[in-house]
């Protein structure tokens, strides 16, 4: 399980699993809850590479991130680091 400090938005952590380049589970810890399991549903089973060209760069109330844009965050640290 990976877990990745959220900035500027209202969830405080992402933690996510990736198998095989696909992202396994999604779990937002805080922040709006349908709107994030929403988002999770959605991108479980998704290609790290498609979920992070769909997500990367929403921005929620001027905030000039979102909860979307941090996990899309979180999945190019874990590229980076993997």
């Amino acid at each position: 399980m990976n877990t990745y400090k959220t900035r500027g938005v209202c969830s405080r952590e992402i933690r996510f699993e990736i198998e095989d380049n696909k992202i396994k589970t999604v779990q937002f810890i805080g922040g709006c809850s349908g709107n994030t399991q929403g988002v999770s549903r959605l991108i479980e089973g998704m290609d790290v590479d498609e979920a992070i060209r769909r997500i990367d760069g929403i921005d929620c109330g001027g905030r000039g991130t979102s909860c979307p844009d941090q996990l899309a965050k979180a999945l190019k640290e874990y590229k980076a680091a993997n």
